[in-house]
């Protein structure tokens, strides 16, 4: 492995620097809206689900990398806040789909559109740091070791 150089560090705590910044934003317009995030998430698993009749509470679960219990303890509490409706389906009685109700179509609407423009304003930073990463890499891959300014040790 090639040795690591003060540009490699900054370049990725800047990039999780910006990564949490965003994270930080979002859970924070999130909760403006009335929302935990988890909600947004669950929201967002199930709009960008491709079958119309919803997901199942298996794939909800895998889209949000929980347990299955997990994941009925947040539809659950979605559902009592009147953002989803659990369906039976008509082949299966035993598969339940769950969708989003006209409010929490409407909240993450407007989540979602102030998430875009947050992201069109990070856009260049990212867009940036993506940059250099890149440029790095192509750095890394045609110095020799002996060429790059190793990274400062301390301790």
């Amino acid at each position: 492995m090639s040795r690591m150089t003060d540009d490699d560090f900054r370049a990725v705590v800047d990039f999780r620097l910006q990564l949490r910044r965003f994270i930080r934003w979002s859970e924070a317009a999130v909760r403006r809206a009335g929302l935990t995030p988890a909600q947004h998430e669950l929201l967002l698993a199930i709009r960008y689900h491709p079958d119309s009749r919803g997901p199942t509470i298996g794939e909800i679960s895998q889209a949000l990398a929980l347990r299955p219990h997990s994941t009925v303890g947040l539809v659950d509490r979605a559902e009592a806040a009147g953002l989803v409706v659990r369906h039976r389906t008509d082949r299966d009685a035993r598969v339940v789909r769950v969708t989003l109700t006209r409010r929490g179509a409407q909240r993450l609407t407007g989540l979602t559109s102030q998430h875009v423009a947050e992201i069109r304003r990070l856009a260049p930073a990212f867009a940036r740091l993506t940059k250099e990463l890149a440029a790095m890499q192509e750095e890394h891959a045609t110095d020799s070791p002996a060429r790059r300014r190793p990274a400062r040790h301390t301790g």
